[in-house]
């Protein structure tokens, strides 16, 4: 399978690959807009912009542009990270233009009502006391904020409520203003696909935008702290996270093998010595994040209150018994886990068409499977050692617990037992 790539005159970018046999296709309005995007005063806004867009245009109020995916069968939706918002819709291949016409409407056209605005900050209100209500999930936003203090890249991506609360049309037009450029637009189309036919429907939906400077995006800079918030829960609810390398780092693959050997599967060392050898925990695990300029290497388990101590304890000496050397076997199963699951991954449209944006926007191509899999195959015994010797002996951790948190170790004590 080809991947073509296009650039317009005025840099928006458009990555298409067809998948011979599929009925169905994916496509997406991706964008290098995200929540490190946003001013201190701004938290929140990216998420608020991607509730807008489906509330209506000049042509389409929100019914409509529901319907007229759902009539053929089609499915709409949006996320919000860190560094990109993403648009997307999954339709059949005779609707491809179709599913392109209401994406481009509702990403370059949204009306910002007041009254719509107004419904719309009530649901995310909902959706902020959700996440704070599941433990397991407002704990790597906390994580985060220990991690990028006072910064854009530790901030929530749903915002703070009194933020949310405030954001007014002029608000959303403005973030729409600074970030919304061709330059950051990147349209991507996986499946029954025919690369001619969207390149002409982009330059005929986006090709009359004009090019503007973006704001300076401040490097994330890794700073470990921690925050220790006691609630009546039935367990304890601990994150752990070091620096990690950033999605262009030459030790990117070496970070995912150690994540995945340390906590990243059944086999893995954290689950087979605290939850299977010792019944610490029902959930544990570690894995690797990468962004433009750093990354995370994030430990999660729920333990109970009486546990926690030992549990965060026994995790840190699996952190140093690593440094001591992984086996060549957990090298080589880590190595098969990670590439059968960008194999697997990779047989849906949906996948494809997001590894498409996402390599385009960190490397301005498109890497060939086969490249990403020879990175991951060159990953040595000795750079897998290295790295692991590196968050042991030299990573400043940041902490997050949440629950009966009496007995948790903190941050400094945790730090202690990893240097001895």
């Amino acid at each position: 399978m080809t991947v073509e790539t296009h650039e317009l005159a005025n840099g928006i970018r458009i990555v298409v690959e067809p998948m011979p046999g599929l009925h169905s296709a994916e496509i997406g309005v991706y964008l290098t807009a995200g929540g490190r995007h946003e001013r201190v005063e701004q938290n929140g806004i990216a998420h608020f912009l991607e509730h807008m867009a489906f509330k209506g245009t000049p042509t389409r109020n929100a019914l409509r542009i529901a319907e007229e995916i759902e009539d053929v069968g089609g499915y709409i939706n949006a996320y919000t990270g860190k560094e990109m918002t993403a648009y997307y819709a999954r339709v059949l291949a005779a609707d491809v233009g179709r599913a392109l016409d209401i994406l481009s409407d509702i990403v370059l056209h949204p009306l910002f009502e007041n009254p719509d605005i107004e419904v719309e900050r009530g649901v995310i209100l909902q959706e902020i006391g959700q996440s704070l209500d599941t433990p397991d999930d407002i704990i790597f936003d906390w994580l985060q904020e220990a991690a990028f203090p006072d910064q854009p890249f530790g901030r929530a991506i749903l915002g703070a409520a009194e933020r949310v609360s405030g954001f007014s049309r002029s608000d959303l037009s403005g973030f729409v203003g600074e970030h919304y450029a061709p330059e950051r637009i990147i349209i991507a189309a996986a499946g029954a696909v025919d690369g001619d036919r969207i390149r002409a429907e982009v330059e005929r939906l986006f090709g009359h935008l004009t090019r503007r400077p973006r704001p300076p995006v401040p490097a994330a800079r890794f700073v470990g702290g921690e925050r220790l918030e006691s609630r009546d829960l039935e367990q304890v609810h601990v994150a752990l996270a070091f620096e990690g390398p950033g999605v262009r780092d030459a030790s990117a693959y070496a970070a995912q093998i150690y994540a995945s050997a340390l906590g990243g599967c059944m086999s893995s060392r954290l689950f087979q010595e605290l939850r299977e050898r010792r019944g610490l925990c029902y959930s544990i695990f570690a894995q690797a994040s990468g962004y433009e300029d750093t990354g995370l290497i994030t430990l999660y388990a729920g333990t109970g209150a009486h546990q926690i101590r030992e549990l965060a304890e026994r995790t840190v000496d699996e952190l140093r018994r690593a440094a001591d050397g992984m086996s060549r076997a957990e090298l080589e199963r880590a190595r098969a886990q990670m590439k059968a699951g960008l194999l697997m991954g990779l047989e849906s449209a949906s996948a494809r068409a997001e590894r498409l944006a996402r390599m385009l926007s960190v490397w301005g191509k498109v890497p060939g499977i086969d490249e990403t899999i020879a990175r991951i195959d060159a990953v040595t015994p000795e750079a897998l050692r290295a790295f692991a010797e590196g968050i042991a002996l030299t990573a400043e951790p940041a902490l997050a617990v949440l629950g009966p948190v009496r007995d948790a170790p903190g941050r400094a004590e945790l730090a202690r037992r990893l240097a001895a």
